[in-house]
């Protein structure tokens, strides 16, 4: 049983937090669990982990400038 300053703390705490619902098939769901227990994470860890790897992998990737992210077919119609 938790004491209302329990309580209080995580509700300060969670209120700092964006919660977002994230939908996948029960078998992807149960793969991704294995795959954080066996990372020795939590679900939640697991999944922001991978998005921050992703996000910086994206980034490094990234074009100078929004022209070079245009495909050669817009190019064109630029000049």
């Amino acid at each position: 049983m938790s004491t209302d300053a329990k309580r209080a703390g995580n509700a300060r705490y969670l209120a700092k937090l964006k919660t977002i619902t994230v939908r996948m098939q029960p078998e992807t769901a149960e793969t991704l669990q294995r795959a954080a227990t066996s990372a020795g994470e939590s679900l939640n860890a697991y999944i922001v982990g991978a998005v921050a790897q992703r996000m910086e992998r994206d980034a490094s990737s990234a074009p100078e400038s929004p022209a070079e992210a245009l495909p050669p077919e817009v190019e064109n119609m630029q000049e």
